[in-house]
Formats: C-alpha cells, structure tokens, sequence
C-alpha cells in the first residue's frame, strides 16, 4: 500500500495542480462574466460541478486506496421540484460538508504531491551517488551543493536514508490527514441520521397534512352533494308514492343511479389513499390497473426484480397516479409515459412524461406538493421539468428498503 499511495500522491501533485488551475478558470470566469448577461451564472454552476467531480473522484480514489468503507459521494437534492427547487439543489450541494472535504483531501494531497515529486528525484540522484564509484566517480549535485567524488557514496547514502524517510513521513501524513477529514467520526454520523430522519418526518407530516385536506375536499366536493341529492331524491319519492307512482319510481331509479355513482366515487377515494392490488400483486400489476383506468392513453414501461418495501413501492405509485391525473385534468395533452426501474444503487427510480402544454408548479397543498412530502417521508427525491409550452417530466427516486 505505500508504494501505491506514493505512487497516487506524487500523480496527484501533477494530475492535481491541473485540475485546480481548471476551476480557478471557470470561477475567474464566472465572478468575471456576471454583468455580461449573467453569462458568468453558466461558469459559476459549471465551477460546482466541477468540484463535485473532483471530490467525487477523490473519494473513489481514497477508499479504493485505503478501504475506508466510506459512503459513495452523492448528489445533494432539495427534494423540491420546479426552479425553485433547482435553486435550493444548488446551493446545497454548494454548502455540502462531503463535498467540501474531498475537496480538502485533495488540494493536500496535491502539495503532498507537489513535494513528494522533487523528493523521488532526489532519492533517483542519492542512488547514482552511491554507485558513482562504478561510473568513474563524476561531481553530482545533491540538495544545490557538489558533491566531491570522495564523498559521494556517504553523500548519497546519507541521501537515500533522508528522502526515504521524507517520503515516508509524507505517505504516513497523507494516511492520516485523509482518514481524520473523510472518515466521519461516530458523532458526525448519528447528526446526519438524526438530519435525515428529521427531513423524513417533516416530509410525512406534510404528506399526511396535505392527503387529509385532499380527502377532505373530495368529500366534501363529490360525495357529499351526490348523498345529499339521493337523501332528497328519495324524499320526493316518497312523497309521489302514492299520488304519482311512475313519477316515484323514476326517482328511485335516480336514486339508485346515483348511490352507484357515489359507491364508485367513495371506491376511487379509496383507492387514492391505498391500492390493495399493490399489497396482493406488486407494483407492476397496481400500475398496469392504474394505466389502464386512466383517460388518457398510458405508455407503461416496468422492470423491477423483485419486491421493494411497502413505503417505498406506495410512494412510487402514488406519484405516477397523481401525476396521471394531472395529465387528464391539466396538462392538454394526448399521450404519457411512466417508466420504473430499479436502479444498481438499491433505489426505487420512475419517470412521469406527458405530450402536454407544460408550466406545471408546485402549489402548497396541490398535487405536486402531495407528491414531493410522500417522496421525500420515503427517504426519496423529486426532479420537475415542465418548461412552458411543454412537455412535462417527473422524476421520484426513492430507497427501496426506506
């Protein structure tokens, strides 16, 4: 492992300064281009990003090197979608700890780099000291000073044992400083739990707050005045009875048709709150059910192995039929396509498309809302793309053992 490292630090003092002087261009350009138009807003995202690769790479190349164990580097999401939340997604991967200090790791292991480089030339010039002899004993320079042939093989001995201390010294720092900045201590680990729990809760509070209000207005909108309409129906009814039977008995027979209609309301209410079918067949046989229920026309693409958890799988189905709806009610459009998969990293991954007219926003309480709290109660994240004119997209990706 030491001759790795050293080998990966001096590559980094190269590899390193390069990539540095490159995001000092995009920033430089982006402080600098900011009254252009915002021209300098593109180089200034670009120069973030450019840091979450960096530190992304720096990760990748510390735990492969050391076998840390640590936790992949990932992309900070708001998990809010529209512009705003795309603002809210950027300045929280520009406040990112993780980020940050795989940044840190590798600006020192470029001045280590930086130092071990001359290091290892002067290690390859104490060796030929010492075999200078053999050579026919020329002066050779060791650290600035000549070095008379006579002393040349304690020179260079003297040489090799410094430097290969010093690189040593500059491996075993390395070891250290990476382990004490990326490695996270226990009590580090436990707040970012309680964080991310603390988000999960604050997204199932919301969720549950904004199902309630929907329930609420469906009953209240629908069922309701269907009920009520059948109560009075029933009231005139009996009031014809027996003065005008067949005038009675058309009204029973409104009645009955609307008690059906209130009965298959109450059944997609239902429904709307949990899907039976997911519980019984899975994910793929409730979305088919849905597709196939929906007015618009449905493109479904499914491919998951296997059976995810109950939060999870909810979650994901919930998204794609509000978003159906949406489609039917808001969006003017002809044709939608949901795709689900299950991704390498263990996450439940599904993407909504609509043919429509776009500008879809998230309105507190509304639908995209509902979404975006349920999402994020699983542990998830939501991405919304509905520029106006169209078409509009939604991405869910959510644990699928959240």
């Amino acid at each position: 492992m030491g001759l790795g490292a050293l080998a990966q630090i001096a590559a980094m003092g190269l590899v390193g300064s390069v990539m540095f002087m490159i995001v000092a261009v995009f920033l430089s350009l982006g402080i600098g281009l900011l009254p252009v138009l915002g021209i300098g807003v593109v180089f200034l995202i670009a120069f973030l990003y450019l840091l979450f690769a960096g530190a992304w790479v720096e990760y990748e190349r510390v735990d492969g090197l050391y076998g840390f164990g640590l936790p992949p580097l990932r992309h900070r999401s708001s998990g809010r979608p529209g512009f705003s939340g795309w603002l809210r997604t950027l300045w929280a991967q520009f406040t990112d700890g993780p980020m940050w200090r795989g940044i840190a790791t590798a600006a020192i292991t470029t001045i280590l780099g930086l130092v071990a480089l001359p290091t290892v030339g002067t290690l390859v010039t104490s060796t030929s000291l010492v075999f200078s002899p053999l050579s026919g004993g020329q002066t050779v320079p060791l650290f600035g000073i000549e070095v008379d042939p006579g002393w040349a093989v304690g020179a260079g001995a003297i040489g090799i044992i410094v430097t290969i201390a010093l690189l040593v010294g500059i491996t075993a720092l390395h070891g250290l400083l990476v382990r004490l900045i990326l490695v996270p201590s226990r009590e580090a680990a436990l707040q970012e739990e309680a964080r991310n729990a603390g988000l999960q809760r604050e997204g199932a509070v919301r969720a549950s707050e904004v199902e309630r209000g929907r329930i609420e207005r469906d009953l209240h909108d629908g069922v309701q005045p269907r009920l009520v309409s059948v109560g009075m129906t029933l009231g005139l009814a009996r009031q014809k009875i027996d003065t005008d039977p067949e005038q009675a008995k058309a009204l029973l027979e409104e009645a009955h048709t609307s008690t059906k209609a209130a009965i298959t309301e109450l059944r997609q209410l239902a429904r709307g709150i949990h899907a039976s079918v997911l519980d019984d067949r899975g994910l793929d046989a409730a979305l088919s059910a849905l597709a196939a229920r929906s007015p618009i026309p449905v493109q479904l693409d499914v491919r998951i192995d296997g059976r995810c958890s109950k939060t999870a799988e909810a979650a994901v189905y919930f998204a794609i039929a509000e978003s159906l709806t949406n489609a039917a009610k808001h969006s003017r459009g002809t044709h939608t396509r949901a795709t689900v998969r299950r991704r390498e990293d263990g996450s439940l991954w599904a993407r909504i498309e609509d043919d429509g007219i776009g500008g879809a926003m998230v309105i507190p309480g509304g639908g995209l809302d509902g979404i975006s709290n349920r999402v994020l109660a699983a542990g998830g994240s939501v991405r919304l793309d509905s520029p106006a004119g169209g078409p509009t997209a939604l991405e869910v990706s959510v644990p699928c053992a959240s």
